[in-house]
């Protein structure tokens, strides 16, 4: 009986959620694309079926953030669900500020990240900080590439396995990845190789957190599609996904949902991008 109202509550949110849903915002056109990506620096993740989300109770769902303007902080991570995505490639490390002075340099870009003169950030291994969703996205077209969606971005850290993390399930500590203000600031990318994916990909918990392609909506996941989920349509705020230096445990968990607003420049943030995979030849 408490399990069906739960359900019947969360349909209810559903009905009160769904007409703001798409609030505001366009998803941006990306260039059309005139040569293949280099897949240098980055790795394969094939194609395939993964469980995505956690598994935790309905009862995570909490009645009063309903009526939170700032409605992102909802974000449920449940229900779990089966996702199949096409074949893609994803970065190894984050954007780092020498890949991103590189590409001010060769564009003429005159616009510079917030925290560019700070040495706390802006040492050319760490990761790119203070860009917005939008000059992330930029950065990754100029590439031949984009900015990978939520689901991509999941699977990469999830690897092959229902883990908690992207190393396992042992819980996080200074040897495996960046968080909780232990180093007060970004360290370099690739930093900690013991924390890597099963895939490879370093740095998918802690040191920033990462834009990802998706428009952001609490319920997403109660009837986002089963294959390539692109994420809503339009939207108030971008989802950032992976946890950051600042965090805590319970936040750099893989399948941990945040979300701000595409304008924002934290220090907290940077990105990676990702590019698909090419189709097998029909000859």
């Amino acid at each position: 009986m408490e399990f069906f109202k739960l359900m019947v509550f969360r349909i209810i949110v559903l009905a009160v959620l769904l007409p703001f849903a798409w609030a505001s915002g366009a998803t941006a056109n990306p260039p059309k694309k005139v040569e293949p990506p280099s897949y240098s620096g980055m790795v394969f993740i094939p194609q395939g079926a993964f469980e995505m989300g956690s598994r935790q109770s309905l009862r995570e769902l909490d009645p009063v953030s309903i009526f939170q303007a700032d409605r992102h902080m909802l974000g449920p991570e449940d229900p779990s669900h089966e996702v199949i995505l096409d074949a893609f490639y994803i970065d190894i490390y984050e954007t780092s500020n020498a890949e991103y002075k590189s590409y001010m340099e060769k564009t003429g870009l005159t616009i510079s990240p917030r925290y560019w003169d700070d040495s706390s950030f802006n040492q050319p291994e760490q990761p790119v900080v203070g860009v917005t969703w939008k000059e992330a996205l930029n950065f990754c077209h100029w590439k031949n590439k984009r900015l990978p969606t939520e689901a991509e971005w999941e699977k990469a850290a999830r690897g092959k396995r229902p883990v908690s993390y992207p190393w396992g399930d042992d819980p996080p500590d200074k040897e495996l990845l960046n968080f909780d203000n232990h180093v007060r600031q970004t360290t370099p990318v690739g930093t900690y190789p013991k924390g890597k994916s099963d895939y490879g990909v370093f740095d998918l918990s802690g040191n920033v957190s990462e834009w990802v392609q998706d428009w952001h909506f609490p319920e997403y996941y109660l009837f986002s599609p089963k294959e390539n989920p692109p994420g809503p349509e339009k939207g108030v705020y971008k989802v950032i996904r992976g946890g950051n230096w600042k965090n805590n445990a319970e936040d750099v968990r893989l399948t941990y949902r945040n979300a701000t607003v595409p304008k924002a420049r934290s220090n907290t943030v940077g990105f990676r991008c990702a590019a698909d995979a090419p189709q097998p030849s029909s000859k």
